[in-house]
């Protein structure tokens, strides 16, 4: 057993907050969304994906989100237009243009300009959590531009399961 006392937040006394009245009249609270799937559903993303939409935040362009990718599936070959980073929470990936493979614990960042095919042949699939800043732009076999998707394709594809479904949409994923 610790001799260290139980932590005890009300005994913290910090220093006066010289900008307080303005970080309530203006500043954003932080926020929590919990592991249901009322709070953020998964939403299809393909044949064998699902998006489990976690934060949106129109002002820098960016989406947080777990990525959820059955085994024997893949994501089409993207180019990312901002920085993105991953942590893998279960199963396994790859992309196939790399040598490496994403098991959990792992930390994937990803530079803008950078283009892929993320896939995971793992009979369990994987799940990871990304952070993806700017746009992204799939491509088909041929190399042409198929798509774009921003921070506003990402909410459409969030919003428009919940009303297709009649979910509740969580404003708590709004930044």
């Amino acid at each position: 057993m610790s001799d260290t006392p139980a932590f005890n937040p009300a005994l913290i006394q910090l220093p006066p907050e010289p900008h307080a009245a303005v970080i309530t009249e203006f500043g954003l609270q932080g926020g929590h969304v919990g592991p249901s799937e009322v709070e953020s559903p998964w939403v299809p993303f393909g044949d064998s994906a699902a998006i489990r939409h976690l934060s949106f935040d129109v002002r820098t362009g960016s989406v947080a989100n777990i990525l959820w990718v059955k085994g024997g599936g893949r994501i089409g070959t993207h180019r990312h237009r901002g920085a993105v980073s991953a942590v893998t929470l279960e199963g396994s990936w790859g992309y196939y243009e790399y040598d490496w493979i994403a098991r959990p614990g792992s930390f994937v960042h990803e530079t803008p300009g950078t283009a892929h095919t993320l896939y995971s042949d793992d009979p369990q699939g994987m799940k990871a959590m990304f952070w993806i800043n700017g746009a992204i732009e799939f491509f088909d076999n041929a190399g042409q531009l198929t798509d774009t998707f921003d921070v506003f394709w990402f909410i459409n594809h969030y919003v428009s399961h919940c009303r297709a479904h009649g979910l509740p949409i969580n404003k708590a994923l709004f930044l």
